[in-house]
């Protein structure tokens, strides 16, 4: 086990939800269908000139607040982006320090994975905690609708903008992470691709590449070894799992995951329908849902489960304290 608490969990959508009837006016497509087909209704652009910084410390001060506990007690900040917030150098999270007043008292650095990226940061943080530096926060930034435009209705139709936090600190008796898998395959074809405008000269938005049947069957086979990894290592089956947290890039793949996985609905919580797909927002969302409104209770065990592209996949397996 690696010793560690959630301590406390946010989530922020900025700007008012634009629905999916709003885009589709933009682009000539029935609502309708395209609801029907993604399981969105609604998500967030956020206005113009919010900064991810910005954002990004007003979701992990909520964060602190919900842990009760002042910025000056972080020891280090992981800031996540897929789309790489507002600048490439110096890193982001050094923004976000600034931004809650550290200066020269906390560590703060960007960690890059994709969709993937905020379980990953969650596992840095998690052994960062275990080995004597905390508490942690894990802060995703998404303005995803910046890297896309009407032009390509693909990713137009299905990215939003959110932030989610998570503050980790030191565990009691009998908590923690129980386990964790990761893998990344980039042998694979590309499926989702944000390419770096100053290798190409040219203004860059997100692409899907592959057609969607592809794109979900990587996925499932990426998340279920990641989760038969994690179980396995823990000696315990997805039955013995009370809560089930997942990436959600459309309500249909996000169903197609429940199902491949043996998971009722009711031992998970739906982000995707009111947000969108919100890359490495999308994990941190849930927990802060899942936080809010389940009936988390002691001992309970939660699996987080994620992949994106590159192909990069992982799980978590976290118990919680009395």
């Amino acid at each position: 086990m690696i010793p560690v608490r959630i301590l406390g969990t946010a989530s922020v959508l900025p700007g008012p939800p634009v629905t999916t009837a709003e885009v589709c006016a933009r682009v000539g497509r029935d609502a309708a269908e395209v609801e029907h087909k993604t399981g969105i209704r609604t998500r967030h652009f956020a206005p113009a000139g919010t900064r991810a910084a910005d954002l990004g410390a007003q979701a992990l001060r909520e964060a602190l607040e919900a842990a009760g506990l002042p910025a000056t007690a972080l020891k280090r900040i992981l800031f996540v982006s897929s789309m790489g917030g507002d600048v490439t150098t110096p890193a982001n999270g050094s923004r976000v320090a600034a931004a809650l007043g550290l200066s020269g008292t906390c560590d703060a650095m960007d960690v890059g994975n994709a969709c993937m990226g905020f379980l990953s940061a969650f596992d840095l943080a998690a052994r960062s905690v275990a080995t004597g530096l905390g508490p942690v926060g894990v802060v995703s930034v998404e303005l995803l609708s910046r890297t896309t435009r009407p032009e390509d209705p693909r990713p137009y139709l299905v990215l939003g903008d959110a932030a989610a936090a998570v503050v980790l600190g030191e565990a009691r008796p009998g908590e923690g992470v129980l386990g964790a898998a990761f893998g990344n395959d980039g042998t694979l074809p590309p499926d989702v691709v944000l390419e770096n405008p100053h290798q190409t000269g040219e203004r860059e938005g997100m692409r899907f590449l592959t057609p969607s049947r592809d794109m979900t069957r990587v996925a499932l086979g990426a998340l279920t070894r990641a989760a038969s990894a994690v179980l396995q290592g823990a000696g315990l089956t997805v039955a013995d799992v009370d809560w089930v947290l997942t990436h959600q890039p459309n309500g249909s793949m996000f169903a197609a995951i429940l199902q491949a996985l043996e998971v009722p609905a009711d031992k998970s919580v739906t982000v995707v329908d009111t947000v969108g797909s919100v890359g490495s927002a999308s994990l941190g969302t849930g927990l802060d849902r899942l936080w809010r409104t389940r009936p988390v209770k002691p001992g309970d065990r939660v699996l987080m489960v994620g992949v994106g592209a590159g192909v990069a996949h992982g799980a978590v397996l976290y118990r919680v304290g009395g």
